[in-house]
């Protein structure tokens, strides 16, 4: 087989690095997304910038036993729609992935073998492994990568991937026909009937109507697992997948058990069960279930019950630094915050380092009101945030609101950092005017709300590059956008900075987007959390992933 062509642009991303002109971090997360494998990428940069790699433990793992994780067990019949990092934990060991991020968050390809993206980056050829196959006996093929897209780009199923792909995959399309409020009602369809084109049984290619960078990124958005197509999208137990696992029993708020499938086409699986098991949600039942050995592991631990765990003997400590985070966010649809000195005079209200300190302290960092962190290579510095008070009251007035305005802030009530930030950022909005009651509702009851709510503090998990995280929340009507907010620069930026390999230069686009979401963006936004975790020391092969991603085939327990 002739071995792929290397993208154009990879001999100067080598150069750059070699140049000092790129970080190490950037040239990895680029190299590898232009088609280099990992290994390859991790190889020369080990040469050149002279830092070897993490060496990786290469005994063998003992097989057999029962893992116990403690997590949320929710209904996970629809993975398309799956809104949470805590779904794909238990869906994800049966059905997989077309790509992996691992724990570096670095992307390789997972049922793919390789890609190969075109030099403008509007072809990208997906190669399919030949070894997969089925839990049924059939081979994973192009024609199951296919209806799998085509689905998750459906307005019918309504999955956030169509908010992720739809710049480059979708047009949308006027019905002529108004919702129940009088507003258009827009349907989406693919750009070009060959923009998802089977070449053979494994080779698929995707043709873009605009370049894409993070086409490998996209692919592993938690919805987009590939489910067997004969079963319609409904997953369940005994439901048909490629992984390591079969899912024997589901619980709602209670427990998930799976079983090995023997015969799995890549690493392990060496446990024989694992079970998922919901402790009802309360944080010190967590604990309690790691310190009594009712659980081996847990989803998460927050950071207020490091103090309890961190001298257990019995317990080895993981964290990771993140980009997941959470923001205060204001819908345009409402007043006041159809006013972009409105939204600009909340931000300047507000001090995000010391907020950042009462919410998390050591376990975070401060953010800077515009959703891309420090840790996505198409980061740009840009001067930090600044509280001004005295401007935030002159905003207001500028905007008719010279008393000030009364809002309602509402957040979720778990976990209680919720109600720190919350307690925070009240108490300086004060200082200039804003006088927010906080309205604390039972998690579930948020979600109803979380896209109309005036006002509202949602949860972001970390995406590997920041626009990721930009199309999925603020680009014009992207299905997961709650803050209404529609503004054509800000969509002719993020379309260019997706389409740009350079490291510097996407960064070089990336900070006309920050700045113009610390002028007109619809967020207030403090904190970038590092994830913690805990887990039994018997626990072989686990790392603290920045997605909470557990990868059980990988997973052993030592006697």
């Amino acid at each position: 087989m002739t071995r792929p062509r290397d993208h154009d642009y990879l001999p100067i991303l080598k150069r750059d690095l070699a140049d000092g002109k790129v970080s190490r971090r950037s040239f990895l997360r680029t190299a590898t997304l232009l088609g280099l494998s990992a290994a390859s990428a991790y190889a020369f940069a080990d040469k050149v910038t002279g830092v070897p790699s993490e060496a990786q433990a290469q005994d063998a793992k003992p097989k057999g036993g029962t893992l116990r994780i403690s997590t949320t067990v929710y209904d996970v019949k629809s993975p398309a729609i799956a809104s949470t990092t805590a779904h794909p934990l238990i869906y994800s060991q049966v059905v997989e992935y077309l790509t992996k991020t691992g724990a570096d968050n670095v992307t390789r390809p997972h049922l793919l073998k390789s890609w190969e993206p075109s030099a403008d980056l509007k072809t990208w050829t997906l190669h399919l492994r030949d070894d997969v196959k089925w839990h049924s006996g059939r081979s994973f093929v192009a024609d199951d990568v296919v209806w799998n897209l085509t689905r998750l780009l459906s307005d019918d199923v309504g999955s956030s991937v169509l908010g992720l792909m739809e710049g480059y995959l979708l047009n949308s399309v006027d019905t002529g026909k108004v919702d129940d409020k009088g507003k258009k009602i827009i349907r989406h369809e693919l750009w070009d009937p060959k923009a998802i084109e089977k070449v053979d049984d494994k080779t698929v290619r995707l043709n873009l109507k605009a370049p894409q960078l993070a086409v490998p990124e996209h692919l592993f958005h938690y919805p987009a697992v590939m489910l067997y197509p004969e079963e319609k999208g409904v997953f369940g137990p005994g439901a048909v997948g490629t992984g390591a696992f079969t899912l024997k029993e589901l619980n709602v708020s209670r427990n998930a058990v799976l079983e090995a499938k023997p015969g799995y086409w890549g690493e392990g699986p060496y446990l024989d069960r694992i079970e998922f098991v919901d402790v009802g949600g309360n944080e010190q039942a967590i604990v309690n279930a790691l310190i009594s050995g009712q659980v081996d592991g847990a989803f998460q631990i927050l950071p207020d019950f490091y103090p309890l765990l961190k001298d257990n003997a019995a317990l080895q400590y993981y964290q990771v630094t993140t980009a997941d985070t959470s923001v205060v966010r204001m819908n345009l649809k409402n007043k006041p915050f159809d006013d972009a000195k409105v939204r600009q005079a909340f931000r300047l209200a507000v001090d995000p380092v010391k907020a950042n300190q009462i919410t998390f302290g050591q376990f975070s960092t401060p953010a800077e009101h515009h959703h891309v962190s420090p840790i996505h290579p198409d980061y740009a510095k840009l001067p930090e945030p600044v509280r001004d008070v005295e401007k935030a009251k002159a905003l207001l007035a500028e905007a008719g609101y010279k008393d000030g305005v009364d809002v309602e802030l509402v957040i979720q009530q778990n976990p209680p950092h919720h109600l720190r930030n919350a307690t925070a950022l009240t108490e300086m909005w004060k200082e200039a005017g804003i006088r927010a009651a906080i309205k604390v509702v039972p998690n579930p009851q948020y979600w109803d709300v979380w896209m109309t709510a005036p006002l509202g503090m949602t949860v972001w998990a970390h995406r590997p590059l920041g626009v990721m995280n930009l199309a999925l929340a603020y680009r014009s009507n992207a299905a997961w956008n709650e803050s209404a907010f529609a503004n054509p620069e800000f969509d002719k930026l993020l379309d260019e900075a997706e389409a740009i390999p350079d490291p510097k230069a996407r960064s070089a686009r990336m900070a006309d987007i920050e700045a113009l979401m610390q002028r007109e963006g619809p967020i207030v936004q403090t904190y970038w959390r590092n994830l913690i975790s805990f887990y039994d020391k018997k626990v072989v092969g686990f790392a603290m992933h920045p997605t909470y991603m557990v990868f059980c085939n990988e997973l052993a327990i030592k006697s």
